[in-house]
């Protein structure tokens, strides 16, 4: 197949992976602004990329690419790296009125649907409304660190050299149920967002102490995220692999807009 080119609203970037055929790749993925649909790009070397190409969420690009030819989910595609160019960025101006209304028009039924369409292959990006959210963490099983090791001692994308990226020893999880499901049985998700990982690094030298630091990501990625005052949406994904597993890419979550009374 072709490449061609497209320009996206990248919406989530997933924590660095290593890879041993890639040295270390980033899953990103957005809503391709044409067709208003989804697209997942991969492999991404986000570390190996000049400057002037790290993305950053909400920003938009230009890309060149086509189809991947070894990963069946319809919204995958390779990307021509050199053809990365940032051209935009949505703020979160006037109640993030930019960011919704290219985002929300793709908003799926339901979790419980969205796994239906993942069985019949018809789709492996959503964008879904949660309720009764919960949040809990775990213990990571770590991978084996001279495996990681090894892929970062091959040639990287661009023959860069660079350090292994620092493995975060706990999982999180986003718990809920769908908000226009019957009969949801409620939905355990593992959140794979690149922005959780940097913040367990970075908050360790501002909060002492695990426990602290774990009680203050929780506050951000419930009490926060997923408060009142917000219309709280995830951006979910499945894996290649296991495409019966879907995980929480990222969080969507403007402003809830306050209604006027007696119609002021």
């Amino acid at each position: 197949m072709n490449f061609e080119k497209k320009r996206i609203l990248v919406t989530v970037k997933a924590y660095p992976n290593p890879s041993p055929k890639y040295s270390e790749t980033v899953c990103c993925a957005g809503i391709e602004l044409k067709t208003n649909k989804w697209i997942r790009l991969y492999p991404i070397p986000y570390r190996d990329l000049d400057e002037n190409k790290k993305f950053n969420k909400y920003n938009i690009i230009d890309v060149t690419c086509r189809k991947a030819s070894n990963d069946n989910r319809p919204e995958s595609y390779k990307v021509d790296i050199d053809s990365i160019r940032i051209v935009d960025h949505m703020d979160t101006k006037d109640e993030w009125s930019r960011r919704k209304e290219a985002v929300l028009p793709i908003l799926s039924n339901s979790m419980c649907e969205v796994y239906k369409e993942a069985e019949r292959k018809e789709m492996s990006l959503a964008l879904i409304k949660p309720k009764e959210i919960s949040f809990s963490y775990k213990k990571a099983n770590l991978k084996d660190e001279k495996s990681r090791k090894a892929c970062y001692a091959q040639q990287s994308f661009f023959n860069k050299e660079k350090n292994a990226i620092e493995q975060i020893p706990f999982d999180f999880y986003y718990h809920f149920k769908c908000e226009d499901a019957h009969n949801c049985p409620g939905h355990k998700l593992k959140i794979i967002d690149w922005e959780i990982g940097q913040a367990y690094r970075d908050w360790r030298m501002r909060y002492k102490g695990t426990d602290l630091l774990l009680e203050k990501i929780q506050e951000m990625w419930l009490d926060e995220m997923c408060s009142e005052k917000k219309e709280t949406y995830f951006f979910v994904g499945n894996m290649h692999r296991f495409p019966d597993i879907f995980l929480v890419l990222g969080t969507f979550y403007p402003p809830k807009l306050i209604q006027g009374s007696l119609g002021f």
